[in-house]
């Protein structure tokens, strides 16, 4: 595997890790088996038959987890411990064929790509959640399949495309972030504030 792809494999599995970590563990583990594409050698074990069911029967749960307003942010807070590790031992897979030191790289820098997708797709989840109808959480839920397709198909299709399209997509995260928790934080202080305060009690004078 030549070095850009590499390294667009690396860098596109830790993404898709925090957007879906089960649709890209199945996607590109199947894309393996099938032959189409040729996984570094410490991520053949995505094409074993346990690995892709198990990763199966989770990218159908966390396809309904992610259509149910208010359950996909809790879903999403589960996974906080989950998607962050499992993208930085991805993206340490996909350099294994490098050297540890690089290998080990990879897997710091995967952990963070991972962590920084995944705090901006809970965190515009949240927001979203904050509407009472379920159509704006629908179509944001069919935009992310969708992103996640369109991406995977980039790293293996034009590599280079991809890495340019994800800083870009890192540095919108980046802006993105602080007024997206700014606002969550604006409308949590307003449901604190909406109960006034017991009166306290007078003490019978003397």
């Amino acid at each position: 595997m030549e070095h850009l792809q590499q390294l667009a494999l690396a860098s596109g599995l830790a993404w898709a890790s925090g957007i879906r970590l089960y649709a890209a563990i199945f996607i590109v583990g199947l894309l393996g088996r099938l032959g189409y594409v040729q996984l570094p050698t410490d991520l053949t074990l995505l094409e074993h038959n346990w690995v892709l069911g198990a990763s199966g029967i989770m990218l159908v749960a966390e396809f309904l987890a992610d259509k149910v307003p208010g359950f996909d942010s809790i879903w999403d807070s589960i996974h906080t411990f989950i998607r962050i590790p499992i993208g930085a031992l991805l993206a340490w897979g996909a350099m294994g064929d490098q050297s540890p030191a690089l290998q080990m790289a990879a897997g710091i820098l995967g952990g963070a790509i991972a962590g920084g997708t995944h705090l901006a797709k809970a965190g515009a989840r949240a927001a979203i959640n904050t509407s009472p109808e379920p159509f704006s959480n629908w179509t944001a839920s069919a935009g992310e399949d969708g992103l996640l397709l369109g991406g995977l198909w980039l790293v293996f299709a034009h590599p280079a495309a991809f890495l340019v399209l994800l800083a870009l997509f890192l540095a919108l995260a980046i802006w993105l972030l602080p007024k997206m928790f700014r606002y969550l934080a604006s409308i949590w202080r307003g449901l604190g504030g909406g109960a006034e305060p017991a009166p306290t009690p007078r003490l019978p004078s003397a």
